[in-house]
């Protein structure tokens, strides 16, 4: 009884791993330049889709921040609440999420999307592309 009580505690703990290696939950962004913390974006799926929205902002004086150079539907909409992350869905190994976009709002740049949780799910590499050239974040987990 003692070896089945141990066998189910660690199917449990490893659905747990599994759980937090992808891109669902909240995240903290880092800015690829300064380093700093930007935001608190959460990110949801529905039918295997991916979105994620802006949470909080780290910055106290930015919090009424509006899209200004975004040339969608998000122009001089507020960044507080603003979908970043779009269209988003796994790879056949779910090793990395793909095929969406994302927002900068501070240049209002839209880049196709690349999300691959590392070091267990604790962290997730962002990746936008334009065209050939690209930029990397590294986004901590919260929860």
């Amino acid at each position: 009884m003692k070896k089945l009580m141990t066998a189910l505690a660690l199917i449990a703990a490893a659905g747990t791993v599994l759980a937090q290696a992808t891109p669902v939950g909240l995240w903290k962004t880092i800015d690829d330049e300064t380093k700093t913390e930007k935001s608190y974006v959460r990110i949801t799926e529905a039918g295997g889709v991916l979105t994620g929205k802006v949470e909080k902002i780290a910055d106290p004086t930015k919090q009424d921040s509006k899209c200004e150079k975004c040339s969608d539907e998000r122009k001089d909409k507020p960044v507080l609440g603003m979908t970043i992350v779009r269209n988003a869905r796994a790879d056949a190994d779910k090793v990395h999420w793909e095929g969406g976009e994302i927002l900068d709002p501070n240049n209002g740049k839209v880049y196709r999307l690349r999300l691959k949780p590392v070091d267990g799910g604790k962290a997730m590499e962002v990746r936008g592309y334009i065209g050939p050239f690209f930029r990397n974040q590294q986004w901590i987990r919260v929860e």
